[in-house]
């Protein structure tokens, strides 16, 4: 089983019904339900791992995708933006990779005797941040602003980005070599942490089946995949997501959990206000793809693991005998009382 519980959970997979919704609401679901099946011709399994980049963009956040090499987190990014018809861009992160080489920078114009902005990379819908970890953290930091406020800030004058806007990052695991742990005040700006896997035996088999019948990953055009999903589409089921109703019973749980690993004997550091946010805005977008116009205290859990294992930090203690974050969040998950 996958370590992102988001496919393991009761509504996994994405309903196709809309109940008392409106067109628009009623267009974004097929569109959704079509963009899945374009994921598909290229992509075997890793369901969780899309629906959790489909909730990204439902909730204006971003994903951070963790796996060893070799796992398909580029290919999954990449396939995605080509079923979007959206403006895409990748970023590839190096040690020498500047701050201006992510937001852009003032050039001068020897025609105009000025300096003239010249945008980055981030000045898309989608930017794929391919092995975000492998940059120093000074060049890191340049997405701060960036992820949070959705603007770039160059000699005091603020630039707006496109909407939607999504930064889908991919790191290799931290003790690999090369890497730079990313920061808190960055970790924290990640919707989602998706961990993922590798395929089972099955899955692995029909990605070789696709490869022997030639399949070429640098080519998504000639696998079929068509962009069936616009920024309309993507605006009105944010609209929906965001008119999904939430009981009081249901948002006590959700800070109830949260609290809960402030107080944690094993953790050195607890769950935001912040991240609260995020695990209420997930869960509306996964009900939404469920087909409800609620949240449950299953939605909460659901999400509860991807939203908030990057935010805390276990102890080095608990680290030596071997409990990591999920491990912790799994054990509070089981003792905070579950509202009927």
């Amino acid at each position: 089983m996958s370590d992102n519980p988001i496919a393991a959970t009761s509504g996994a997979t994405w309903s196709t019904t809309t109940h008392g919704a409106d067109s628009d609401s009623a267009r974004a679901r097929a569109a959704l339900g079509r963009f899945r099946e374009e994921v598909g011709k290229v992509i075997v399994g890793q369901q969780s791992t899309v629906s959790g980049l489909v909730i990204g963009l439902l909730c204006r956040g971003h994903i951070l995708l963790e796996g060893v090499p070799g796992v398909a987190k580029t290919l999954i990014v990449r396939t995605m933006a080509a079923a979007l018809a959206l403006d895409t861009k990748r970023l590839q992160f190096t040690p020498d990779l500047m701050p201006g080489d992510v937001t852009g920078s003032l050039i001068y114009d020897t025609s105009s005797s000025n300096f003239e902005f010249r945008p980055g990379p981030v000045f898309t819908n989608l930017l794929l941040a391919d092995e975000i970890n492998r940059t120093p953290p000074k060049t890191q930091a340049a997405l701060l602003e960036v992820m949070e406020e959705r603007q770039v800030t160059v000699e005091g004058l603020p630039r707006k980005l496109p909407e939607p806007f999504l930064v889908a990052a991919t790191q290799n695991p931290v003790e690999y070599e090369g890497t730079y742990p990313l920061p808190e005040a960055q970790l924290d700006r990640f919707l989602l942490k998706l961990t993922v896997d590798p395929p089972s035996r099955d899955e692995e088999v029909n990605v070789l089946r696709k490869h022997h019948a030639g399949f070429d990953p640098r080519d998504l055009a000639a696998a079929g995949v068509q962009a069936v999903a616009s920024a309309e589409d993507i605006a009105a089921a944010q609209r929906a997501v965001a008119a999904t109703q939430v009981t009081d019973p249901v948002l006590g749980y959700i800070v109830d959990v949260c609290q809960a690993t402030r107080r944690s004997p094993s953790l050195s550091l607890g769950a935001s206000p912040r991240a609260a946010t995020a695990l209420l805005n997930a869960s509306k977008a996964w009900a939404w793809l469920a087909g409800r116009e609620y949240v449950t205290p299953d939605d909460v859990k659901a999400l509860a693991r991807p939203c908030l294992r990057h935010r805390i930090q276990v102890r080095p203690e608990a680290e030596l005998e071997g409990v990591g974050a999920d491990d912790v969040l799994n054990s509070l998950l089981a003792t905070v009382p579950t509202p009927r």
